[in-house]
């Protein structure tokens, strides 16, 4: 594997985090917010210095970087990322510890929005707002993985083709500042238009920026310690499940009702899934005694693996809403989660071969969704492999887990949501968990598995097979 092709990529990674603490510095200056501002210019110079360094020293090798080198890429711009992001929360006046401060930074980049601070509110403003944009730029950057590296047919273990890609015959290394400049700027425009709904329904400035980088990259984190702080009316409630389906459905689905484009109907994926979200609703609504927008609001705010709560929800219903998190949305989108495709691949598979039991020489349409792509071999190894790769995370995590302070019940939670990149609140019947108390190796554990959550355990041994080949 050649390492030095990826130190080009790895090094445009650094430069939207440049632009993230330039913003930081700007609101900072502007508010008179001078407290932790030092951090924020730190953060701007070392990410501009090994960004550039980086740049240049991998440059002339950037044509040469191949698929596992893709996959190697992917793990080193989590970890270095994060440590840039971690920086401002260590050199802040709270005084958050190197561990903690890593611990917080892959939390807001993976979207899982676990937290070691337990008073929000009364965070310094340009705090906030860098743990709402280090959730944003992990979105980013998630979109740009399944794009360019995860649809790969090389891989194909995370289905890309039976979503809607807009990018199908991409290039990595030739392709790679168009398509993410193209995902930028639509990824912006989504955030915006959420923004801007927020705004016109009387939401704060400040809480609208902050909850629409959070909804747009499915993240957990919030401005305030509650969300009931922020959204009181009914009107509020509807932007938040709007804002929830724009990061739930297809990332291009949007753009592509905008211009009017003919290939809607390849957008079957998003049909299911709305189809799937309004039974599951109804089904949560008609069972627990609770207002419908709240409801709403809890479904997909599970399915799209964010985990934020409006409403206390009765604790026997808890497990029902963690099941939902292992749905995800549509594959392209910043949702985790087993996803909605592998689990209709089995499913559908499973019921094609019992109805073969029955009629043998029957012919079954064996046709994914709306598309013209059909089930093979290939696609069921993958989900079905996918599936054991979970549960066995969700054992070793839990294991882990258990050393703590945890009983097995809690851990299985907490671990259940740390493989989805799901907040863990108090819908799913889990107690506020401290974080800043948790044994080193819980959190090593959750920051490890937070970034395989995101990628998934299968890149992982993709990786360790290839250099056993190799040697």
């Amino acid at each position: 594997m050649k390492i030095q092709s990826s130190l080009y990529y790895l090094g445009l990674s650094c430069f939207p985090v440049c632009i993230l603490s330039l913003f930081n510095i700007f609101y900072s200056y502007y508010f008179d917010y001078l407290l932790d501002v030092n951090s924020y210019i730190i953060v701007l110079f070392l990410s501009l210095f090994i960004g550039l360094i980086l740049f240049f020293v991998g440059k002339k090798k950037k044509d040469e970087i191949g698929i596992y080198d893709q996959l190697i890429l992917v793990f080193l711009i989590y970890l270095l990322i994060s440590s840039l992001i971690s920086i401002p929360f260590h050199l802040s006046i709270y005084q958050v510890s190197l561990i903690d401060a890593y611990f917080e930074s892959v939390s807001g980049l993976s979207g899982t929005g676990f937290s070691i601070i337990s008073d929000v509110k009364n965070l310094d403003p340009p705090l906030i707002i860098w743990r709402s944009s280090s959730q944003w730029l992990g979105g980013f950057y998630f979109l740009v993985f399944l794009v360019l590296i995860f649809s790969n047919k090389n891989f194909n273990f995370k289905m890309i083709d039976y979503g809607f890609n807009f990018e199908k015959k991409t290039d990595f290394a030739k392709n790679i500042l168009n398509v993410s400049y193209r995902i930028f700027f639509i990824y912006l425009i989504l955030t915006l238009i959420i923004f801007l709904l927020f705004i016109l329904s009387d939401v704060r400035i400040f809480n609208s920026l902050n909850l629409s980088m959070t909804i747009i990259s499915s993240g957990g984190f919030l401005p305030t310690n509650t969300l009931n702080d922020i959204l009181k009316t009914n009107l509020h409630h509807i932007v938040l499940i709007l804002g929830f389906l724009i990061s739930i459905f297809n990332f291009y689905l949007l753009y592509n009702l905008f211009f009017g484009r003919n290939n809607l109907k390849d957008h079957g994926e998003d049909l299911y899934i709305f189809v799937l979200l309004l039974s599951f609703c109804l089904l949560f609504y008609l069972i627990v005694d609770l207002d419908l927008l709240k409801v709403f609001i809890s479904v997909l705010s599970s399915i799209g693996n964010s985990g934020l709560e409006i409403a206390p929800i009765p604790k026997n219903f808890g497990l029902f809403l963690l099941i939902l998190t292992l749905f995800g949305g549509s594959v392209l989108s910043t949702t985790s989660g087993i996803k909605f495709i592998r689990i209709y691949v089995l499913i559908k598979a499973f019921f094609i071969e019992i109805y073969r039991l029955v009629k043998p020489n029957v012919v079954l349409n064996s046709k994914i969704m709306l598309s013209d792509n059909k089930i093979n071999k290939d696609n069921l190894r993958i989900a079905f492999l996918i599936f054991i790769l979970f549960f066995l995370s969700l054992f070793i995590l839990s294991s882990i887990l258990l050393m703590d302070t945890f009983g097995f019940e809690n851990s299985f939670k907490l671990s259940l949501l740390t493989l989805t990149n799901t907040m863990a609140s108090n819908i799913y019947g889990l107690d506020s968990i401290d974080f800043v108390n948790l044994l080193t190796i819980s959190k090593i554990s959750l920051i490890i598995f937070m970034i395989i959550a995101k990628i998934e355990l299968l890149a992982v041994f993709l990786l360790i097979r290839k250099f056993f080949l190799s040697n």
